[in-house]
């Protein structure tokens, strides 16, 4: 008979009941399978007969348990569940054993770079860094990104590897090498003033150039082939990031076709209007399509990748299924909320929350009474740094009496600065705040304080402990990791968060002040709100995102697109099974598929 281990099911993060419906299923496949190969070998005087003929009751019920297996399968989510480090190990382990993981991305999540003579170590601000580095940690797999600090090659060995973190390494860093042009062509040139712009409603026009695509093809190939020297076997699981490697699953796929690549859009996708746009977007589209799983922040952004490519290329849809099915291979297209690592990890060093409002007030000469709002990103214009401040003006217009009480602590980290929208956007900030803080500043007194400059993780946590509010006013956002950042920073349950409606934050936290970006008015009077809310409310608010950011958190992402990467490979070996009617000792063969220890079944069949 087969049991199940109630020790192993209480471990497993899909839950006890999503766990035995799915092994049920297995079973029961298993024995439709078995009863097809005594069929076959109960045909009368040797007689063949094709196994799992198409007309054949057995092979149709097979099929039907095949089905019910992959719808079922996908609902096994417990929200009780305590998602870790520990819990993506446990999935590695019994799940995918033995299974090598390689993520891929433009930046690298350390950089070496030589400071007065010396090899200075530095961890890049992003949200794309912090959110991947400690999954890679505990998956312990190969990280490929490109190397551009100034001491990079200096700190490889021989085959450009650098084990990280450092002092405590954990994984595996394979830098690749790029050239001037190769930068410019590729990331500042197509991938930045073309499918950035592309992908964001802001009203900027992406601009498209065949040279920019020369390079970003061949970019796309240097890193394919990086991919498949640093694969131990043909089997690997690749999580390919961003919207810098859209070519690449197409391109790994054709080389290793055994792989599970998880190709994640941090950006949004746009409608198949705007999509049109793009030149090569037939080419995009089935370069994407190389993946076993295309993942998006949200439903909104998977709905409108399957029109793109329901529009553009001769394929079918299943949108029951979430499936694309094109040049023989099924894509599956599902949402994966991003989030951070909780706790953070920049936490376990802050000071109190009081301490760190007396350094930050302290830092910038603000009065015991003054009222601090926050702002954190990158200098982009689809962060609506500008719009932020012009609510600023319509609170102090409206509400004068918080002229003098109110300071806005605005963080816009340098980027992209060789490009001109962005060249234009820092000129147009830093006029304004200039203008702002001549029509309403005094002597003591500057109402928007803005630096241009890089931040550590830890200052940033010390502005958000500190802050009595943080603004996103993003205007078109896949994810923004800052509001999360900000909830999982105050653990003293105070503070508010206005978030933008065009964030795809806003539809987890909705204990925020939601906010249209693109009315100042109302975004001066959600600022009013927050100013005069009282800590009882904040508390109740604060303690509700906090669950949330807690529950649905950076392992909980990773951990939902592995265990969807094991049911592929599951249904993969099913369907092998299936369609191969000449195999041999096939009776043998799915045994040991039902019977493998990896699995959290134990068969304890006595004799």
């Amino acid at each position: 008979m087969t049991d199940v281990d109630p020790s192993l099911l209480q471990a497993y993060p899909g839950g006890m009941w999503g766990l035995l419906a799915t092994s049920l299923l297995l079973s029961g496949l298993a024995v439709a399978l078995s009863a097809a190969v005594l069929w076959r070998w109960r045909l009368a005087d040797g007689a063949h007969q094709p196994f799992f003929e198409n007309t054949g009751p057995v092979a149709e019920t097979a099929r039907q348990l095949l089905r019910e297996f992959e719808k079922n399968s996908g609902a096994v989510d417990d929200p009780l569940v305590s998602w870790t480090p520990d819990t993506l190990r446990r999935i590695l382990r019994t799940e995918l054993p033995g299974a090598q993981v390689i993520v891929v991305s433009n930046r690298e999540p350390y950089i070496h770079n030589l400071k007065d003579g010396e090899v200075d170590l530095i961890v890049p601000a992003s949200g794309l860094v912090s959110a991947l580095e400690p999954v890679t940690r505990a998956c312990a797999g190969t990280w490929i990104a490109h190397g551009g600090g100034s001491a990079d090659k200096i700190t490889v060995d021989e085959h450009d590897h650098v084990q990280v973190p450092p002092g405590k390494p954990a994984y595996t860093l394979r830098r690749v090498w790029l050239s001037e042009e190769e930068q410019h062509g590729h990331y500042s040139g197509f991938s930045n003033d073309g499918l950035w712009p592309l992908c964001h409603i802001a009203f900027t026009r992406p601009l498209f150039r065949a040279s920019d695509w020369e390079t970003y093809e061949a970019v796309n190939q240097k890193f394919a082939d990086i991919v498949v020297e640093e694969a131990r076997n043909e089997r690997p699981i690749v999580l390919i990031q961003d919207y810098h490697f859209a070519l690449l699953p197409r391109m790994i796929r054709r080389r290793l076709p055994e792989a599970i690549i998880i190709t994640f859009w941090h950006i949004p996708w746009p409608n198949s209007e705007v999509f049109s746009i793009c030149p090569w977007r037939e080419q995009i589209l089935d370069g994407l399509l190389g993946s076993s799983i295309m993942g998006f922040h949200i439903q909104f952004h998977c709905n409108n990748f399957m029109e793109s490519v329901d529009r553009f290329l001769e394929s079918r849809i299943e949108r029951e299924h979430s499936s694309i099915s094109y040049g023989g291979q099924t894509t599956l297209v599902h949402s994966y909320p991003i989030s951070i690592e909780w706790p953070p990890a920049a936490l376990e060093t802050q000071p109190p929350v009081e301490e760190c409002r007396r350094k930050i007030f302290e830092r910038y000469g603000l009065s015991d009474d003054t009222k601090l709002f926050v702002g954190v990103e990158r200098m982009d214009y689809t962060k609506g740094i500008v719009d932020r401040f012009q609510a600023i003006e319509e609170l102090f217009t409206n509400h004068p009496e918080w002229i003098g009480r109110l300071v806005f602590l605005q963080i816009a980290a340098p980027s992209r600065g060789t490009l001109p929208a962005y060249q234009h956007l820092h000129q147009e900030c830093v006029g304004f705040v200039d203008a702002f803080n001549q029509r309403y500043g005094t002597d003591g007194y500057k109402p928007i304080i803005m630096l241009a400059e890089h931040h550590t993780q830890e200052d940033i946590y010390n502005v958000y402990r500190a802050a009595d509010a943080c603004v996103v006013s993003s205007l078109h956002d896949g994810m923004n990791l800052v509001a999360k950042e900000f909830v999982a920073s105050r653990d003293d349950e105070q503070g508010v968060l206005i978030l933008s409606t065009f964030a795809g934050a806003a539809r987890e936290l909705l204990e925020a002040v939601i906010v249209n970006p693109y009315d100042a008015t109302a975004m001066g009077e959600a600022m009013m709100r927050a100013l005069t809310m009282s800590a009882e409310e904040q508390r109740q608010r604060m303690r509700r995102m906090r669950e949330i950011v807690r529950d649905n958190n950076i392992y909980r992402w990773a951990g939902s697109m592995l265990q969807d990467a094991a049911r592929l490979r599951k249904r993969n070996s099913i369907q092998k099974v299936t369609e191969n009617p000449q195999q041999q000792n096939l009776g043998d063969n799915i045994v040991r598929m039902f019977d493998k220890r990896k699995s959290l079944i134990r068969d304890k069949t006595t004799a």
